[in-house]
């Protein structure tokens, strides 16, 4: 296969891209009535319109080709089958297999009834939690659960916890800490009983020193009670037997789950106690449909494979280094950090899988806040600056609410930015012509969330698949914690640091000089 550059799909978008330099999107609708019909999906509950695109039926023609001759139906097969995918680490990305029901062997074994095993028991343990039967110190019912974990760890359990509160009801409260400040700690402990709350600790490797440190604080805070109130989430059982979980209360996390792809396993453990087991499984239903579309559609019905493909054509052919993403609904006001993890760890890339350095850009800059806070801080950029910035708009017909015309308001400026963007106002210095995705769910339940959330994981596979890098690790995560690691005994003492850069010497010993200074 010829470089990505060189390749020949590649070098007929690129001439495409020049005759596409006047394209302007009121024309194109004008000059076809079914521009939406034509330039849109649905898949069950939800509708991916992507009309307003600077594309027509050429670009899509051509984006398609690149993405067979990269081979994007070969590597969707390899996820699935359980290959080794992750070439660099020497294992396969099964995060869908966390959502499904067949069998599918790894290195001989088959996974599947670990799977089904860890699922069970965590409905055993959920059930047991928000029945009262399982309680904390001195028989307290759970009325709070603390989960501490970072990245992968967080993101997706924070999202999820907080985007289906409406099925919250008759669970105890979930809080989230992240941050190795310990002002984040303290926030949530502040007015908790610990006699009355249980404490998830999740971390793959059980080293992950932000979530360590974290854990010991918040040990301690539980005193006597922590004995029956530690639950660990980890593929290193060993280390979590030795911090103080009850076998019975550790549960498996396996080396063929990505951090940022761990939702969908054990990790998910708080979603299931605030949500309930049932509204999980009917989240990992929804992941589940959204795999078995992605594997079966043909690429020009297939809703993660045209994403991907957008998202190519601004980043590579229009130079746009950033995309906005947008959800008009405030329970998903986690989403843009959450897809910012997913996409930016995964391709912020710049060598391919093979070790060759790319001579093409690759990850974008994620970014966003909910609307209708976010018009009033950045829209003017998106509207008027000198950036192209694409944006995804996500929405639900049906709010959890009852003030159903205040949702109409809500969907109003949903529908209006689109296509001011589109439209813009050229009397007005507004050029319009900016591209948009909208997407629209029914609802939004545990299942449309699934949806959701693996729309944008298959689309982050497939622009990584067509880059030629590698979705699934993050070495460049590791060498500030390396650096940090290092940096940590010098800090415990008076003396002043040489062995950095001047500026590294220059904030370390500002920062011994004054941390005790009282004011």
């Amino acid at each position: 296969m010829p470089t990505l550059a060189l390749s020949p799909a590649w070098q007929a978008l690129k001439a495409h891209r020049l005759a596409m330099a006047g394209a302007d999107m009121v024309k194109m609708f004008a000059a076809d009535p079914q521009r939406f019909e034509n330039f849109s999906l649905r898949h069950d509950c939800m509708l991916l319109d992507y009309s307003k695109n600077l594309v027509d039926a050429e670009t899509m023609r051509l984006l398609m080709a690149l993405a067979r001759e990269r081979g994007v139906g070969n590597e969707m097969q390899r996820l699935f089958r359980g290959d080794k995918v992750n070439a660099s680490e020497n294992r396969p990305a099964l995060h869908t297999a966390l959502r499904d029901d067949r069998p599918l062997l790894v290195d001989g074994v088959d996974i599947l009834p670990q799977v089904e095993a860890t699922l069970a028991r965590m409905r055993a343990f959920t059930d047991g939690v928000r029945a009262g039967a399982i309680t904390g110190s001195g028989g307290k019912k759970i009325a709070d659960v603390i989960h501490i974990g970072i990245g992968g760890s967080h993101l997706g359990p924070a999202l999820v916890t907080r985007a289906l509160a409406p099925y919250s009801t008759g669970g105890p409260r979930v809080h989230y800490i992240s941050n190795v400040d310990a002002a984040a700690a303290y926030t949530v402990l502040a007015g908790l009983d610990p006699a009355a709350t249980l404490v998830i600790v999740a971390s793959k490797t059980f080293t992950t020193i932000e979530t360590l440190t974290n854990a010991r604080l918040v040990r301690d805070w539980l005193g006597s009670a922590a004995e029956g109130a530690l639950v660990a989430v980890t593929a290193n059982t060993r280390l979590a037997a030795e911090f103080g979980n009850a076998e019975e209360r550790i549960f498996p996390f396996w080396d063929w789950v990505g951090g940022r792809y761990s939702l969908w396993s054990a990790v998910g453990l708080p979603v299931a106690l605030g949500v309930g087991m049932d509204n999980f499984d009917k989240l990992l239903q929804g992941a589940h449909d959204m795999d078995a579309h992605f594997r079966d559609a043909p690429f020009e019905h297939s809703m993660p494979v045209v994403l991907a493909l957008l998202g190519i054509w601004y980043n590579n052919f229009f130079g746009a280094a950033s995309y906005a993403v947008l959800p008009y609904d405030e329970s998903l006001a986690l989403l843009p950090a959450f897809l910012q993890q997913l996409d930016m760890e995964s391709s912020g890339k710049r060598v391919t899988r093979d070790g060759e350095p790319v001579d093409y850009d690759t990850g974008a800059i994620v970014w966003g806040a909910p609307g209708t806070d976010a018009q009033h801080s950045f829209f003017q950029l998106l509207h008027q600056g000198t950036r192209l910035v694409p944006a995804d708009f996500i929405a639900a017909c049906e709010p959890h609410h009852a003030a159903h015309a205040q949702h109409a308001i809500l969907l109003a400026n949903y529908f209006a930015q689109t296509a001011a963007l589109m439209n813009g106002a050229p009397q007005d210095g507004f050029p319009g012509n900016r591209p948009s995705n909208s997407i629209l769910v029914e609802k939004l339940t545990p299942r449309t969330l699934g949806l959701l959330l693996a729309l944008y994981e298959h689309k982050v596979f497939v622009q990584n698949t067509i880059w030629g890098t590698n979705a699934f690790d993050q070495p460049g995560v590791e060498l500030g914690k390396r650096l940090a690691a290092r940096m940590l005994p010098e800090l415990e003492n008076g003396d002043p640091v040489a062995a950095y850069d001047a500026s590294t010497n220059g904030l370390i010993n500002f920062y011994k000089a004054h941390r005790d200074s009282g004011n």
